[in-house]
């Protein structure tokens, strides 16, 4: 995913109301932009310190809010994406492109596909018979500043309900003969794995494990994030062992 402009270096001063932040351009000029994010973004927006951040520019003076919040430097020097619109089509990009083995875009690669009563991010094969459906989770959660590197970013950051029903009807997608795929899409330079926020939301990592043992795939893809460029660049292992079990490196 190319940015023509490459993003903006600023630094966030804060995030509120859920989905507008403020920031200083280089420049000394503070300003608003649209936050696109959903979740908590815990660990992603540390209370009381300065940030360092990319902003987009959409070039449109018509909206509200031009510029979008799309990554933020976290703890221990990584950096978060936290732009979970740009998710869906990081992982189309890369499936188009061939360069996620095991997922074969062949057939076409279709978004907003239904199944039944519930719709999927991603699907492969023709919109009219897909054989592989795919529900995408833009993951960031990790560790925060007083906490070592462990280097597993968990997801999500909130309770989400409709994760949890996302991954009853990928249980559906496999009862039904059909290939099921859960794309954790990592936006975290710092990922050599990722798993489920058990402390977070017990219910979705019971959840996720019941769908691993149902047949679903799981698959975590590391993203590069830079000002002309974010890519996924390296899958990494999926571990379901609890957080409070993280240490350098980790287990499971």
């Amino acid at each position: 995913m190319n940015f023509d402009p490459p993003l903006m270096a600023v630094t966030l001063l804060r995030r509120y109301k859920r989905f507008l932040a403020d920031v200083r351009l280089p420049g000394g000029e503070e300003i608003t932009v649209h936050c696109p994010n959903t979740g908590s973004m815990k660990y992603c927006v540390l209370p009381g310190e300065e940030q360092a951040a990319l902003i987009s520019d959409s070039g449109n003076d018509k909206r509200k809010y031009r510029h979008t919040l799309e990554a933020v430097r976290v703890a221990h020097g990584h950096w978060a994406g936290v732009n979970t619109g740009r998710t869906n089509a990081l992982v189309a990009e890369a499936l188009r492109a061939g360069r996620l083995p095991g997922l074969d875009p062949t057939g076409g690669v279709e978004r907003e596909v239904t199944f039944g009563d519930s719709r999927f991010d991603l699907a492969l094969g023709e919109r009219a018979a897909p054989h592989t459906y795919i529900e995408v989770k833009n993951v960031t959660l990790g560790p925060g500043p007083d906490d070592p590197d462990h280097g597993v970013i968990r997801f999500p950051d909130s309770v989400t309900e409709r994760g949890q029903k996302h991954l009853l009807s990928l249980m559906d997608v496999v009862r039904a003969g059909q290939r099921a795929v859960l794309f954790f899409c990592v936006q975290h330079s710092g990922a050599r794995a990722a798993g489920p926020a058990d402390h977070v939301d017990a219910r979705y990592g019971r959840l996720l494990r019941e769908a691993m043992e149902a047949g679903v795939e799981v698959r975590a893809w590391r993203t590069r994030m830079a000002p002309a460029c974010f890519e996924l660049d390296a899958e990494v292992p999926v571990t379901l062992a609890p957080p409070e079990t993280d240490i350098e490196g980790h287990r499971g």
